[in-house]
């Protein structure tokens, strides 16, 4: 009987763990996250803008509602580079929204808002997604 009870436990155990999906989620994001890199060349990928950036949406949530290609809940980062000029008035107006939060430019889902984050990591962050430009 605590054979049979202590397999079915591990067995449970195993399958709470879910076998390592977690892992291949944050390989896929990863993936996701660095494809252009990979599409335009080495240039973006030797620009330090473009490294220190793609670390920080990394190890941030905005791939939640973000992705590089495509809209999820908020609009594809491309999109986003689509419609802003790469300046610095715009890289510190794009992290205050980050910060702040708010909605109204890409649709009816507000943004939250990001207030733990630093301003110079999400203009870092902003710069990064700029350069998604084509």
């Amino acid at each position: 009987m605590k054979q049979v009870l202590f397999m079915m436990t591990t067995a449970f155990a195993l399958m709470a763990c879910g076998g390592g999906s977690g892992t291949a989620t944050k390989t896929e994001t990863a993936a996701t996250a660095t494809a252009p890199a990979a599409s335009t060349g080495n240039s973006l990928s030797d620009n330090p803008d473009y490294k220190k950036g793609l670390a920080l949406v990394a190890g941030s949530d905005c791939l939640t509602c973000h992705k590089v290609s495509e809209k999820v809940i908020g609009p594809a980062y491309k999109d986003v580079a689509a419609k802003y000029e790469n300046t610095d008035a715009n890289i510190k107006m794009l992290a205050a929204k980050v910060i702040k939060g708010g909605g109204g430019n890409w649709g009816p889902v507000p943004m939250t808002p990001h207030p733990q984050l630093k301003q110079e990591d999400v203009e870092q962050m902003i710069k990064y997604i700029l350069l998604l430009k084509k």
